[in-house]
């Protein structure tokens, strides 16, 4: 009866374990919020004139690639935001609705690399690992060909930007 008695607890402390160990990892996912990157990012009138190279990045809160990125964003930023621009638009904001036309945005995340000088050297679309985005903010900051250009991943959000401001379409007249 003892050894049946030990055997319960054992196996209660487990479960209990387990759970708080999956509690602990979702917290730790949690930590870091796409609202909190935006929220330590540039504007984007401050890096068209301060002279640093600027990645940006178009997202929206309901893009689960976006949110599953914010950890690492958030990171990058800490690294490197002392010689790079971090600037984020939210497409569902029209008020980037040229942007979104300038950049030709059909998947978010987008990412578009430009230069101190604010010409393209590159894009992404979608998931794009911690490793690459490094190697690329690395390669921008020396003024170097990026490693990894017109990348398009399986992982995204498809978006299309809206005719107006307001969202609306023409009305089809067929």
């Amino acid at each position: 009866m003892e050894q049946k008695i030990t055997n319960i607890v054992i196996a209660l402390t487990a479960i209990v374990l387990a759970a708080l160990l999956f509690v602990g990892i979702q917290a730790k996912n949690q930590d870091v919020s796409l609202s909190a990157v935006v929220a330590h990012s540039t504007s984007w009138e401050v890096a068209q004139g301060n002279g640093l190279p600027t990645i940006v990045e178009f997202y929206a809160d309901w893009c689960e690639t976006c949110q599953s990125m914010a950890a690492d964003t958030r990171s990058l930023q800490q690294e490197f935001s002392d010689r790079v621009n971090f600037v984020f638009f939210d497409v569902d904001n029209s008020r980037w609705l040229p942007e979104l036309r300038q950049f030709k945005v059909d998947g978010i995340p987008h990412f578009v690399f430009l230069s101190s000088k604010k010409d393209v050297l590159g894009e992404a679309i979608g998931f794009v690992p911690k490793d690459i985005m490094t190697a690329n903010l690395e390669a921008l900051i020396a003024g170097k060909s990026l490693p990894h250009t017109n990348i398009a991943s399986e992982q995204k959000s498809f978006f299309v930007a809206p005719l107006s401001p307001d969202r609306t379409e023409p009305r089809s007249h067929s």
